[in-house]
């Protein structure tokens, strides 16, 4: 049984940094990504990361957040968050690049507030 766990969500300040933290058990994975959905908006892609090292950003978060992979672990390193970052976070796994996979997450909740 394939099985993503999050973990690392919570409530920080503007400019502030978290981690977001992915575990992967059950299956290996080409693409590891993390979309983000904020109440009355489509869930969207904010990163992804290839088996090979191929990544993908969203335009509102490039240069502040930061993908990458260990062992069976992907991050999400977020720096110099924003409040408009306010979102549930999700893992998401899949084998291309053409559609997000078909294993979720439970979610994580992010939330940028002074």
């Amino acid at each position: 049984q394939v099985h993503l766990v999050e973990s690392g969500g919570g409530l920080v300040q503007p400019g502030g940094s978290l981690r977001l933290s992915c575990a992967t058990s059950g299956i290996n994975f080409y693409v590891m990504a993390w979309y983000r959905q904020a109440p009355g908006k489509e869930r969207e892609l904010v990163a992804g990361l290839s088996s090979g090292g191929l990544t993908k950003y969203a335009d509102s978060v490039k240069g502040r957040f930061t993908i990458s992979r260990g062992n069976a672990e992907t991050y999400l390193q977020m720096n110099n968050l924003k409040p408009e970052d306010t979102a549930i976070y999700y893992c998401n796994a899949g084998r291309t690049w053409s559609a997000p996979g078909a294993y979720w997450g439970q979610g994580t909740q992010v939330t940028v507030s002074s």
